[in-house]
């Protein structure tokens, strides 16, 4: 999978910069398609927002939402990360996102405390657009990188993830940059010039993600279009312009650019795919939205107050990454129920036991953070309640909540009136539930959130106003299902 050395010869000092930028435009222009492409006649149409309420997706023709306990990004680039048993394991749990990064950063073994750490390739294992050059002193081992030559391996690659991971009903959210937090990243970059032979890159890691250097923003633009481009024809991709752009000096300005250039490059494509953005770590309002942004992504949202700031956008609000909460199960199963319940659209937990050596999530996680079988297959429950909903008619709704819940118990409702309601109650101790309902018939039932099964069934007949609900015994959280009874 190493990229061939190139025969050509290397350009001389003073003509590096005016060339570079002449090269990276031919190449995106014309450079060919890797070989290896979705076995199709005509292409799907890419997971979209539901026109029917585009707080959610729609994806072959079905509702969806997109919930994951997901590897740590370095599926494609770390070239030891064998990425069909872990695609099977997600399928084999119901599970359907996978969230990676492109290759244009990656760690090393002592970033953030993590072993095991897909996204910090041994040497000479790092999988990336650009192909090596004959020149060795990468800093991660081998050569260096030629930013005017694409790697087609790599590609090749990168449309075998698409394609395995369709063939699984799992969607791609491909993340194009990432902020390079500490020195130590940038120092592994290929886009830092002591690591490739273009001389692009003599720049501080603080402005890597910026509008100063037209040399480096030609890069990110031309890899870009590179990328869109070989993954036009597949459905189950959207892209994610950078994670966390609030670190590492990432401006807005920037950012505009590389979405400008997303839609520019699929201009006369037949399909289009979704752009999403990083918003936030917790919350926040979002202001001046880029009007071709379909996806506002936050991590660690929890409590999900940022889903009931940003409703009003009428679009799909994720919280795309969890971890630093330690090992608890409960943590990370509230977030995502949580999430979910208050309106939200994407749930991917951050799971460690997804290493290059256990990629079938076998690992003991030894990290800031959790994961395993166990959590995934309560990640499967919390999908399946809310796919047994129709949920393209409900919105969250918290007023229907009504009485005093005990302390540190919190609830959840989303609602469609006297047709259905899904409540979510995190915390121990509840035991009723009081409801404000329409007249009408209904089925409630209590289900639990780390079996999956129904703990309590009741059917009843409504008068209107409010109705009192016993909670069975439970331990942590539990969900409730009310539907009306035809």
């Amino acid at each position: 999978m190493h990229a061939s050395h190139c025969n050509c010869p290397r350009l001389p000092a003073a003509r590096l910069l005016s060339s570079t930028l002449g090269l990276l435009v031919l190449m995106a222009a014309s450079a060919p398609p890797a070989a290896v492409s979705p076995a199709k006649a005509q292409s799907p149409k890419p997971i979209a927002l539901n026109p029917d309420n585009p707080h959610y997706f729609l994806f072959r023709d079905r509702p969806t939402v997109l919930i994951t306990s997901g590897e740590h990004y370095g599926a494609v680039l770390n070239l030891d990360f064998d990425y069909e048993p872990y695609l099977d394991e997600l399928k084999a749990r119901g599970l359907n996102l996978t969230r990676t990064f492109s290759g244009v950063y990656c760690e090393d073994r002592n970033s953030f405390g993590i072993r095991g750490n897909p996204l910090a390739p041994a040497a000479g294992r790092l999988s990336c657009p650009w192909a090596r050059s004959r020149e060795p002193g990468y800093a991660g081992g081998g050569h260096k990188y030629d930013l005017s030559r694409w790697d087609d391996a790599y590609f090749a690659r990168l449309k075998d993830f698409l394609a395995q991971a369709g063939r699984r009903g799992v969607v791609v959210e491909f993340v194009l940059f990432c902020p390079f937090y500490e020195d130590g990243m940038w120092n592994l970059s290929p886009m830092k010039a002591e690591n490739n032979v273009n001389g692009v890159g003599k720049v501080a890691r603080t402005e890597v993600y910026t509008l100063q250097h037209e040399d480096l923003v030609a890069v990110h633009q031309a890899v870009t279009r590179k990328i869109v481009s070989e993954l036009k024809d597949f459905d189950n991709v959207y892209y994610e312009v950078c994670n966390e752009p609030y670190f590492g000096g990432v401006t807005r300005p920037w950012q505009d650019r590389i979405i400008a250039t997303i839609v520019e490059t699929e201009a006369g494509f037949a399909q289009k795919h979704l752009i999403a953005q990083n918003i936030a770590n917790g919350s926040r309002k979002i202001e001046d939205p880029n009007p071709a942004v379909s996806v506002f992504n936050f991590h660690y949202a929890t409590p999900p107050v940022t889903v009931a700031m940003n409703f009003g956008l009428g679009k799909v609000l994720g919280d795309d990454e969890t971890g630093f909460k330690g090992s608890s199960d409960f943590v990370y199963r509230a977030e995502g129920w949580d999430f979910l319940l208050a309106g939200g659209a994407v749930y991917d937990n951050l799971d460690y036991s997804f290493t290059p050596d256990h990629e079938a999530g076998t690992a003991k996680p030894n990290a800031p953070g959790g994961g395993g079988a166990t959590l995934r297959g309560q990640l499967a429950i919390l999908k399946q309640f809310i796919e047994g909903f129709d949920f393209v008619n409900m919105a969250p709704d918290d007023s229907v909540i009504q009485g005093k819940l005990p302390e540190k118990v919190t609830a959840r409702a989303l609602v469609e009136p006297g047709r259905q309601y899904a409540v979510y109650l995190r915390g121990s101790g509840a035991r009723q539930l009081e409801l404000k309902l329409p007249a009408g018939r209904y089925r409630a039932e209590w289900t639990n959130t780390k079996t999956g099964a129904v703990d309590q069934r009741e059917s009843f007949t409504h008068s209107d106003g409010k109705r009192v609900l016993a909670v069975p015994p439970y331990a942590e959280d539990v969900a409730l299902r009310i539907t009306a009874a035809k």
